[in-house]
This record gives structure tokens, C-alpha cells and sequence, in this order.
């Protein structure tokens, strides 16, 4: 296990403000320590048979397109697999109302602070059909943000269970900050082989499982008959940026604002949930 490059001088800071909305203080001490936190009761049945409708019909879109392509796949997304659908938010108002849904909103509040932007949003479908894991890795191992730490809200919209593919988590490595990923062909980046310390956080429809965008995390197999349908929701505190170039090559050479307005709009500002 090794540091990304660009990770030379991280230290974990705790982003809690003073006045906690939806979690206790004990919440937020066991999230800072184990970087994850399961909360239940977020959603109810109504707001989730609402987006649920809107993603299938983009997740529906987007494995008619993998159908079309050589070896029905686009990189780590397969037909009869795994898909995955980003940017709801662009195209259904359905997905906009559910980023900012209040009691999610107090969470992120309790977890990031007072200026918060959402950052990315997209659909993963796991399917029965070909049962694979995905391996361990962390979201700002995939693309470097700066602030390292951001919130990833991970929604199960039926419930998720170590049989249908639900997260495992190594906690408390967060605190290292971004590690060195690999490419592991056909399924992703990697940042471990397997850990002694790993964690199921199997979550029934309505909570949330909250991590670290530096908390190292895998989904296993689905063995299921049934799709295991998922909207994950990453925010970031506002002032975030992309950095981009070549690790292995020296610092990043671009740095991107992450506030693309169609996208990564404002969601908490001084405290307060916007509209």
C-alpha cells in the first residue's frame, strides 16, 4: 500500500460545524474514526419510488447503448453486469429534488460544514447475470480533488445486503489520504488486494451509507435473482478542484473549479440549503 503521488502533506481535518442537524455528536466521532457511517430512516418510500422511476429509465438508455458496443461493454461499465448512468441531474428534475432532499442535506451539513456543492451523481445497476465484485478502491482514486475529503452518499434504492452486492469498507484508513491506484483489467482502479479489517455495511432501502472519499471500499457479487439498484450522490465543500496530468510524471499541470452550474451546483451556502 502507497501514497498517490500528488498525496504529500495530508492531514485529516474534521469539517463538523458547531450545530449538528440530523446526527449526534457520537455519529460524527465514529465517522471521523471509521470514515463510514450507516444512517437510516433519510428517505422515505414515496421519494424513493420516485427517483428510482426516473433512473431506470436512464439506466435502461444506457445498457441499450453497451449492447451496441464490442464485447457489450465501455470500460469498467457491462451489459448483464454492471452499469452505470452519471449526471441524472442534468436531465430530470426527479434527481435535482432528491440531491437536495432535506434530511440528506443535515447529514452532509453535519459532515462537510456550511458551503457544500454536490459534486458528481450517477446510477449503478449490479446484475444478477454475470456476479462480479468490484475492487477496492477510493473515489478520489479515480479523479484527484483537492480538498481530499469529500462525502460520498451512497443510497440504496432497494436494500443492500452482502448477498446482493452491498459496500465493504476498511475503516479508519481514510486518515492516510489518497493511495497509489492501478488499473485492474476489466473492473477498475485498485488500491488493495484484501484487507483483514474489512466490513460489511449492508443498508436497507431509505438510510444512506455515508464514506470518505478516502475511505477504501469494494462492492461484492450480486447473487441474487435481482438488480441491485443504487443512486450514489458525492458532495464536495464549495471551492473544490479537479486536478489533472500525470502522476508518475510530477504535479498536476490543470486545475479545474468543480462548479459546473448544470452539474456541481451550490447546495448548502452559509449554513443554509438552497433551493
Amino acid at each position: 500500500m502507497q501514497l498517490h503521488p500528488w498525496n504529500t502533506d495530508f492531514r485529516w481535518a474534521s469539517t463538523r460545524p458547531p450545530d449538528l442537524r440530523r446526527l449526534s455528536d457520537d455519529q460524527v466521532a465514529r465517522f471521523e474514526t471509521d470514515g463510514y457511517l450507516v444512517v437510516d430512516g433519510v428517505f422515505d418510500r414515496a421519494s424513493l419510488d420516485e427517483v428510482t422511476a426516473a433512473l431506470d429509465d436512464d439506466e435502461a438508455e444506457a445498457d441499450a447503448l453497451l449492447q451496441q458496443m464490442p464485447d457489450q461493454r465501455i470500460s469498467i461499465a457491462e451489459s448483464g453486469a454492471i452499469t452505470f448512468a452519471p449526471h441524472a441531474v442534468k436531465r430530470s428534475e426527479v434527481a435535482r429534488r432528491f440531491t437536495r432532499h432535506p434530511t440528506l442535506l443535515d447529514v452532509v451539513h453535519d459532515l462537510l460544514g456550511n458551503d457544500v456543492r454536490l459534486y458528481w451523481d450517477q446510477l449503478v445497476y449490479k446484475k444478477p447475470e454475470k456476479p462480479r465484485e468490484f475492487p477496492w478502491h477510493q473515489d478520489n482514486g479515480y479523479t484527484f480533488v483537492e480538498p481530499q475529503q469529500y462525502l460520498t452518499c451512497w443510497v440504496p434504492l432497494v436494500d443492500a445486503t452482502v448477498a446482493n452486492g452491498c459496500p465493504w469498507i476498511v475503516p479508519g484508513l481514510h486518515r492516510l489520504g489518497t493511495l497509489r491506484h492501478h488499473w485492474r483489467e476489466p473492473l477498475g482502479f485498485e488500491c488493495l488486494d484484501a484487507h483483514p479489517d474489512a466490513v460489511a455495511a449492508e443498508a436497507p432501502a431509505g438510510s444512506v451509507v455515508v464514506f470518505s472519499s478516502l475511505t477504501p471500499h469494494k462492492t461484492g457479487p450480486n447473487t441474487t435473482d435481482a438488480v441491485r439498484k443504487t443512486y450514489i450522490i458525492q458532495y464536495a465543500p464549495d471551492g473544490s478542484v479537479v486536478l489533472d496530468g500525470d502522476p508518475d510524471r510530477g504535479p498536476a499541470t490543470e486545475r479545474t473549479p468543480a462548479s459546473d452550474p448544470d452539474r456541481q451546483f451550490t447546495v448548502i451556502r452559509d449554513g443554509v440549503a438552497t433551493a
